[in-house]
This record gives C-alpha cells, sequence and structure tokens, in this order.
C-alpha cells in the first residue's frame, strides 16, 4: 500500500456529514481548595476553550485529512450556534445547508477541567424530534448537496438529539442509493434499528448491548460474527464496524471478518474517538474499497485521539507515520 498516495487522494474525494452537531465548551481552571457551601472542589477559571462536537467533529476528522467536506444540519438562532459555525467555517468545512431554527437550541456540551481532569459537565439541549417542516428543508437541502457536489460518502451521525428521524433516514438512505453513495452511520440507541440498507454500521459494543438488547460477556471472533449476522438480518447492511474499546475494533464484510486488536497508548481522554474512527474508515473505505484496511487505519486513528485531552481531530501528519510505521507490511 503507497500510504503517501492514498493520503493524497483524499482530497479528491467529496464528503457529506448529516446528524447532530454540537458546541463543546471547556472551561479550565486550578482545584485548590474544597468548596465551604458543600463538599465539592472549586475551580478557579483559567480560560474558556471552544471546539466542535458530534457530527462536526466527524466533518472536523475528514476535513483535517484533506476531503472536500460538507456538514448539514439544524441549530438554534443563538450565540452558540454563531461560535459553532464560526469554528466549522475556520477549518474548511462547507456549512452552507446548514439550517437555523427558532424552535431549537444549539446542543452545548459544558466540560469544566480541573488539573486536566472533567469535574463536571453540563448540557444545554433539546432531544425532542425535528418538526415535519424542518424534516422536508434538510431533506431539500441534502437533494440539492448531491445534485450540485456529488459526494461519494455520506455519514449519518446520530447522537440522539432529534435532527436524525426515522422518516429521513430512510429517504436520505433511498436518495443514496439512487445516486450510488456510500453510506456509513455512526447509530445510538434510539434509532439503532431504522439504518436499513446502509453500507457501513458502526456501533461501540456498549450500543450493540443496548440496541439489541442482549448481553455480551465473551468478545472473541465467533461471538462477534455471530452478532453480525443478527444485525445483517434485520438492517440488510453490508459491512459491520464494531468498536470494543481497549480490545479494539472488529469487521465483518461477508465472509472476511477480523478482531484487530489496539496499538499500546497512553489514553488521556476516550472522548470523540467514535468520531473519528467512523471518519477514517469511511474515507479510506471510499477510497480503497478494502474494509480490512480501513478498519487497521480506523483503529490507529482512534488510539491516537484517545492521547488528548477533550475531543481533537486527527492529524494527518501523525497518522500518515504510524501507519507506515505499523501497517507497511501488513498492506
Amino acid at each position: 500500500m503507497n500510504f503517501d498516495q492514498l493520503f493524497a487522494n483524499f482530497k479528491n474525494t467529496q464528503v457529506l456529514i448529516v446528524g447532530d452537531v454540537m458546541l463543546d465548551t471547556y472551561w479550565w481552571g486550578n482545584v485548590d481548595r474544597i468548596s465551604p457551601e458543600a463538599p465539592v472542589p472549586v475551580v478557579a477559571l483559567n480560560r474558556k476553550e471552544y471546539r466542535v462536537g458530534g457530527a462536526a467533529n466527524v466533518a472536523l476528522n475528514t476535513a483535517s485529512l484533506g476531503a472536500n467536506t460538507a456538514i448539514i444540519s439544524i441549530i438554534g438562532e443563538d450565540a452558540d450556534g454563531d461560535q459553532l459555525l464560526q469554528l466549522m467555517e475556520q477549518n474548511g468545512i462547507n456549512t452552507s445547508n446548514i439550517i437555523r431554527s427558532t424552535d431549537r437550541i444549539t446542543t452545548n456540551k459544558m466540560r469544566i477541567m480541573g488539573r486536566n481532569q472533567q469535574m463536571m459537565r453540563l448540557d444545554a439541549e433539546m432531544v425532542n424530534d425535528i418538526t415535519h417542516e424542518l424534516e422536508n428543508q434538510l431533506l431539500k437541502a441534502i437533494e440539492n448537496h448531491i445534485e450540485h457536489y456529488k459526494p461519494a460518502i455520506l455519514i449519518f451521525e446520530d447522537y440522539n438529539k432529534g435532527v436524525l428521524t426515522q422518516n429521513l433516514i430512510a429517504a436520505i438512505t433511498k436518495l443514496c442509493k439512487q445516486h450510488q453513495i456510500f453510506t456509513a452511520v455512526d447509530p445510538k440507541k434510539k434509532n439503532f434499528l431504522a439504518y436499513k440498507d446502509v453500507t457501513l454500521f458502526k456501533p461501540n459494543l456498549k450500543e450493540v448491548k443496548e440496541g439489541l438488547n442482549i448481553n455480551v460477556d465473551q468478545t472473541n471472533l465467533e461471538r462477534m460474527q455471530h452478532i453480525h449476522h443478527v444485525l445483517k438480518e434485520i438492517l440488510g447492511h453490508s459491512i459491520s464496524l464494531i468498536t470494543l474499546s481497549e480490545k479494539g475494533v472488529f469487521f465483518q464484510q461477508d465472509e472476511d471478518s477480523l478482531i484487530i486488536p489496539t496499538h499500546i497508548r497512553n489514553i488521556a481522554d476516550v472522548s470523540g474517538a467514535g468520531d473519528t474512527v467512523i471518519a477514517v474508515a469511511s474515507l479510506v473505505y471510499a477510497a480503497t474499497q478494502n474494509i480490512r484496511l480501513a478498519a487497521e487505519m480506523a483503529n490507529i486513528a482512534g488510539g491516537l485521539v484517545c492521547e488528548e485531552v477533550g475531543t481533537v481531530a486527527i492529524n494527518q501528519h501523525q497518522l500518515l507515520a504510524e501507519c507506515k510505521a505499523l501497517l507497511a507490511t501488513k498492506n
């Protein structure tokens, strides 16, 4: 595998991400004492930092790898929405089809950090499904984008915040099939079994347990193959890519399956690792049609971002170097 050529090819790939975007706010400070008012630490704030989260973090990852990236979602007419749009545009993400609604608020996850550890998280969000009117606006925006840009990949990024309704999921999947667009999904519990006929289905093991309401006491290859077949019977998808936390990732396409173990890392924070995995796996598979290579590279990328505190995008040069070092003799 010529990894230099593969990474160079990413810039010719059009990617569209649809789903729940959010703003990640970090309040950094020092903890030196316990409050006299209650047995809680007092965090003396030093700085505020804003990052993109949810579907926007997936977009940040594909854009960081050089792909032409657009995102379609719904946010509020509020200051958090202004901040989120600014951050995405600064990172080269096409936000021209983002819809702003006075009926919604922009999701903001506020993390209070002391000594590089999360002390508390405050979530401002709405989780009810969007209205039929907003569904129609969103679908029209996706149709227009597909006509104009002809994306190779559409990634559903579902955080159960109400943007991806079951009606929309079915309509978007049908549209992608008509245009022969590769579809990938990072599901959550609410719509877990709604993603029928997608190409790549990427839950983590916890989501599989919740979505199928099953116990998974062992993660050996035989057990994971059984889970793939159960999912395939329900969804009719092509590829399962299941992340297994510290045990790595499992993939299966037809009869080709494997558990790929993690590479040893100094884990600082697992926030956003799933976003990186689906971004890298989707981009590599779209470029190569090789799910084994896509899973290997996504596994490396997921580990790399866990070495950083908070949600961060994969560093293109770092990932390229790691792939050359770890995979050059395997692919």
